[in-house]
């Protein structure tokens, strides 16, 4: 019998490392490759059917190399199966219409979620799973291990080693998967220093994992993704926010959270340092979070209630304000924040009490999601973040509280005591161009025959869901004993849509005495008095005069 040739990924390597270094000849010098060879470098790298993970995250883009992947030969290079978090850029899908790529394993669209939807629904596209971030960074350690990677970095020295700067996000799962299993990772950086006269600020990725090394001609796209103008909060989002500090984050004392993207939340963050401090929860709320460095959340800082912010990414402008509250943020020696998707999204899962976020669409069972009919955008981490994480063993009184409440509750008395993480679905009732957020069907259910998917792409199941937030109160679900309940709980917040129309006003009624639904009246409220100047911050400039200065808001975000 044949003996068994167990290297044959270290020899693969090997033959691609040869093969570019012969296409690229006086364009690779050691490591570094010139900026007009990159195509010639992938075409000689990439081979027919690859597993490619072209890095796009929420907000850090690969841009340059993805560009240049998209003007590879499809004679050469076809079959590609993408594995990558996000499609953000056009070039991310014109890899499939130019037939460089034909499956794909994401999770989140965004802006590309109508196109994403238009080419799956044409059979241009293979979708194998819809992921959470955490999962799919499992699975390139499990069977969705590139054979390739190109990632972004900030700056790289001669010997290829990377500093990833703030924005680190996704790159350390993708680069140890790629590097540790006989993968070639190329890294596009906006600047190379010599090593001698100029050294990297830190060492995030060493030389020995990299392959190769572009600098780009421009610096690499980043996306100020979860920056809020306080200009644009609603007083209708105000109200919802003093309920949610109030009839929630009071009521369970949650001290560590993560919130989602949104003006609602950010509302939140702006409402902590003028209506909480009305309340006297200062010290009693708020204090450790799993975050990106919003901008919406400086008034809590300097105010004294924040004391931890892990961070998934980072948000533009926010640098000098990070560096000189490094008591707050995680930062390097050199005063950066470092970012790590991978274990701000452990954290999320497993040492947050409780998550906040929103969806498009909920049904009557309290499953949501955020892919709609012409529109597939995606889960990100909120299904890590939504979900209560059965693993967890570590107690607080937040966690406990909620799980009294959901064995008194739907589960009865009876039973082992554990407890459960708070997860809040905040929407208003109307989305935009007036659709209605709750339905009697999810979408999903119709995407998923229509491309073909095992399971409807539902985001966060409704068993993990515990509250429904609306401008018309608070449904608390784990107080509910039946399926009837919990479907009138839902419909008694879901205002005048079909579903809140719907209601068993009586039922509804009832569930209000007992305090599973709760109006603002019930809380103490008056709507009359959210109004915008209960905001810490109302538009950018206040942020700016918050941070003394030392917050810089990208030019977007300047009307002065």
């Amino acid at each position: 019998m044949k003996p068994t040739d167990w290297n044959t990924r270290a020899q693969q390597r090997t033959a691609r490392l040869a093969r570019a270094a012969q296409a690229l000849g006086p364009q690779l010098r050691g490591k570094v490759v010139a900026a007009d060879a990159v195509t010639t470098l992938l075409q000689a790298v990439l081979e027919p059917g690859d597993r490619v993970c072209l890095e796009g995250n929420n907000q850090k883009q690969a841009d340059f190399l993805a560009k240049a992947l998209v003007q590879v030969d499809p004679a050469q290079v076809h079959g590609l199966h993408m594995v990558q978090s996000v499609l953000a850029l056009p070039e991310h899908l014109d890899l499939f219409e130019n037939g460089i790529a034909s499956r794909l394993d994401f999770s989140f669209s965004g802006p590309q979620g109508a196109r994403l939807a238009r080419l799956a629904s044409g059979g241009r596209i293979a979708i194998g799973a819809i992921h959470t971030y955490l999962e799919l960074f499992a699975r390139y350690f499990v069977d969705l291990t590139p054979q390739v990677a190109l990632v972004a970095a900030h700056a790289a020295d001669a010997q290829g080693n990377l500093y990833t700067g703030p924005n680190t996000e996704d790159t350390p799962a993708i680069v140890e998967a790629t590097a540790f299993s006989g993968g070639i990772v190329v890294a596009q950086v906006n600047e190379l220093v010599d090593g001698a006269t100029t050294t990297l600020p830190r060492i995030d990725i060493p030389a020995d994992w990299v392959g190769f090394v572009v600098q780009a001609p421009t610096p690499n796209f980043i996306e100020p993704l979860f920056t809020r103008d306080p200009a644009q909060i609603s007083e209708i989002q105000v109200l919802m926010a003093m309920m949610a500090i109030k009839g929630i984050y009071a009521e369970y004392g949650v001290q560590r959270l993560n919130h989602g993207i949104g003006f609602d939340t950010a509302a939140i963050e702006l409402l902590l340092p003028t209506y909480g401090e009305q309340l006297g929860l200062k010290g009693k709320i708020c204090q450790h979070w799993a975050l990106n460095p919003h901008p919406a959340l400086i008034p809590a800082i300097e105010a004294g209630w924040v004391q931890s912010v892990h961070s998934f990414g980072s948000e533009l402008g926010m640098e000098d304000y990070i560096r000189a509250r490094s008591d707050v943020f995680f930062t390097g020696p050199d005063g950066s924040l470092r970012s790590n998707r991978a274990f701000c999204q452990a954290a999320g899962h497993y040492a947050c009490d409780l998550f906040i976020g929103s969806t498009l669409q909920m049904d009557l069972e309290g499953n949501s999601s955020t892919a709609t009919l012409g529109r597939i955008a995606g889960f990100g981490g909120a299904p890590n973040m939504g979900a209560d994480a059965r693993g967890r063993r570590h107690a607080s009184p937040a966690w406990l509280k909620a799980g009294a409440q959901a064995r008194t509750g739907q589960r009865g008395a009876a039973g082992t005591p554990r407890g459960q993480k708070l997860v809040v679905q905040m929407v208003e009732t109307f989305r935009e161009h007036m659709q209605p957020a709750f339905v009697d069907r999810l979408d999903a259910w119709t995407l998923q025959e229509q491309a073909g998917m095992a399971l409807p792409p539902i985001m966060v199941y409704g068993e993990d869901v515990t509250h429904v937030l609306t401008e018309e109160g608070i449904a608390n679900l784990l107080l509910c004993r039946s399926d009837e309940e919990r479907e009138q709980a839902i419909r008694g917040v879901a205002g005048y849509t079909p579903v809140g129309l719907g209601r068993d006003k009586r039922m509804v009624e009832n569930l209000r005495d007992r305090k599973i639904v709760q109006r603002p009246q019930d809380l103490g409220l008056d709507p009359r008095e959210a109004t915008r100047k209960l905001l810490a911050a109302r538009s950018m400039r206040d942020l700016v005069r918050a941070s003394g200065g030392l917050y810089q808001p990208p030019k977007r975000f300047r009307n002065w």
